[in-house]
């Protein structure tokens, strides 16, 4: 499975890192050794609303041969909603059978065509901004509507890797990630299709 994990300057650094650190466990614990991703952007560096650099791994390449896409959120994304050439690039991720957001990494999935029909959550201080994208705006922690899941403010990134690592691996491999980054995740808190 490839994942492409989209990173833009004025990224939330949490919004990335927080799905990423459960899903790659998925390699580096042994539980499905042929995950593998990339770090995508425009540029070959970015980096996120304090500075914080990142190196991305594959620049500028089409998004259309992965299986699964993840957007974070930050204050960078308000300026990527006017960027053409962004959004154009985040739209080659179409034939991606898997997309998820984080925090306002929503309001660029809906701004890609991503969410028409659909229903989404981001940060609850955006709900009203992605309303425009999506068929309903929810400020629940997490939506799953099938091939698009959405999860809300920035530490729900953590829940979106897990629930991601359940639906990938099953629960007992999620519960095995959980416990070895000791976090108190659970299902209860999302909204399924």
């Amino acid at each position: 499975m490839r994942t492409a994990f989209v990173v833009f300057d004025r990224m939330t650094a949490l919004d990335f890192v927080g799905i990423y650190d459960p899903l790659t466990r998925l390699h580096s614990m042994g539980f499905l050794p042929d995950f593998a991703w990339e770090v995508c952007a425009q540029t070959p560096e970015v980096a996120d609303d304090r500075g914080l650099r990142f190196r991305a791994t594959a620049v500028g390449e089409s998004l259309a041969a992965y299986d699964l896409l993840v957007v974070p959120g930050g204050v960078g994304t308000r300026l990527l909603l006017q960027d053409a050439a962004f959004l154009a690039w985040l739209r080659t991720a179409a034939p991606v059978a898997l997309k998820v957001s984080v925090c306002t990494g929503a309001l660029l999935l809906g701004a890609a065509g991503f969410l028409q029909g659909k229903r989404a959550t981001t940060h609850p201080s955006a709900v009203a901004a992605l309303a425009p994208f999506c068929r309903t705006a929810l400020t629940t922690r997490l939506v799953d509507e099938g091939a698009v899941i959405t999860a809300g403010g920035v530490t729900a990134a953590l829940d979106a890797g897990l629930f991601l690592v359940d639906r990938l691996a099953g629960s007992e491999v999620a519960s095995r990630i959980r416990q070895q980054m000791d976090y108190p995740y659970t299902l209860a808190a999302h909204d399924h299709a």
